[in-house]
């Protein structure tokens, strides 16, 4: 689910520019007079709202947005008239009613190829905006007034990214052994049916559950992820991989549901212990993976009614929650394209 973020800024700042850069946004907003910094220009996209409320891409002629205000329902015609017109890139300002009339276009306009933007008059608006109906708008328009204002943005657009699943048959348990396993206890209060992607390669994800649920002789820790042997990978917010020896306070790891959404979540402790180990196999499709977690009642993984079952419960035949991405390798935890096979 790919939403983009177009920032305004309320004043011409090179710092709140260059930190969007950096953290991978690239459109801006701004209206006439506009006072961007003219070495940035080339690295980003500028749409320009003029004085009589039309909006153009600096340095494209191609690309004719339309700005539509909505006042009252009737409004919202104007905006199937511009899509009749042919105009791909649509800016609704709903300056009173934010949800109804957006949830009105994001249906009516769903199977066209027309890109729905609309204006975020904060930063808690935003993700209810991006989130409106399950498709949401294409993108927001945000104003900021400083680089925090950017942190913020950028942790809402991971928030509402969504990861693939799967449904994996599991095919193999058996002891491993003991060992090294990591629990990496995270800052947030995590929901059944979340935790984090992790697997003894990088080409087959098992979402590891949290450990809220408890059990007779251990209270919930809704913050903790028992995530598995040292070695192992665990997917990161950026979309790379680090070995979970490698977590430690203050980084930031990607919490997944079972339905797939995402967010980011800091770590505040990880704790590496020996432990008896097992090993966990399952397939999709003609795909195997496998994964080694510690042997006690408290792991689970997740089924695919999203509830989690416990590591000492699995048996083969059992379906449970998988990520499998496409198979490339990783050269220090990043994607890239050569021959490599694991097991």
């Amino acid at each position: 689910m790919n939403k983009q973020i177009i920032i305004s800024p309320s004043y011409p700042d090179r710092r709140i520019i260059e930190h969007a850069l950096s953290l991978g946004i690239k459109d801006v907003y701004c209206k006439i007079p506009c006072s961007i910094p003219e070495d940035l220009q080339d690295y980003l996209n500028v749409y320009l709202e003029r004085e009589n409320g039309v909006v153009e891409v600096l340095g494209e002629r191609k690309l004719k947005p339309v700005k539509v205000k909505i006042e009252e329902a009737g409004d919202i015609e104007k905006v199937l008239e511009a899509v009749s017109t042919g105009a791909k890139i649509i800016f609704v300002d709903t300056p009173s009613w934010k949800i109804i009339p957006l949830e009105n276009l994001v249906a009516q306009l769903q199977d066209s190829d027309v890109k729905l933007y609309a204006y975020s008059s904060n930063l808690n608006e935003t993700e209810t905006l991006l989130g409106v109906l399950e498709k949401g708008v294409d993108g927001v328009v945000v104003k900021v007034d400083s680089v925090d204002d950017l942190d913020i943005i950028y942790e809402i657009i991971k928030s509402i990214n969504m990861i693939g699943l799967e449904y994996a048959e599991i095919i193999e348990v058996k002891n491993a052994g003991m060992g090294e396993r990591v629990c990496v206890d995270t800052v947030t209060i995590l929901n059944t049916g979340e935790g984090l992607l992790v697997g003894n390669t990088a080409q087959f994800f098992f979402l590891i559950h949290n450990e809220s649920i408890g059990s007779a002789f251990t209270s919930p820790r809704p913050f903790r992820v028992n995530a598995g042997a040292v070695h192992c990978y665990v997917m990161m917010p950026d979309g790379s991989t680090r070995y979970l020896s490698e977590l430690s306070s203050g980084m930031r790891v990607l919490i997944v549901s079972s339905s797939g959404k995402a967010r980011i979540s800091s770590i505040g402790r990880v704790k590496i212990e020996r432990r008896p180990l097992k090993l966990v196999k399952a397939r999709v499709k003609d795909i195997e993976g496998s994964v080694i977690l510690q042997d006690a009642e408290t792991i689970s993984l997740v089924r695919s009614d999203g509830s989690p079952i416990p590591i000492t419960e699995i048996k083969p035949g059992d379906e449970i929650t998988v990520h499998v991405p496409e198979l490339k390798a990783r050269h220090f935890g990043k994607i890239v394209d050569e021959f490599i096979i694991e097991r």
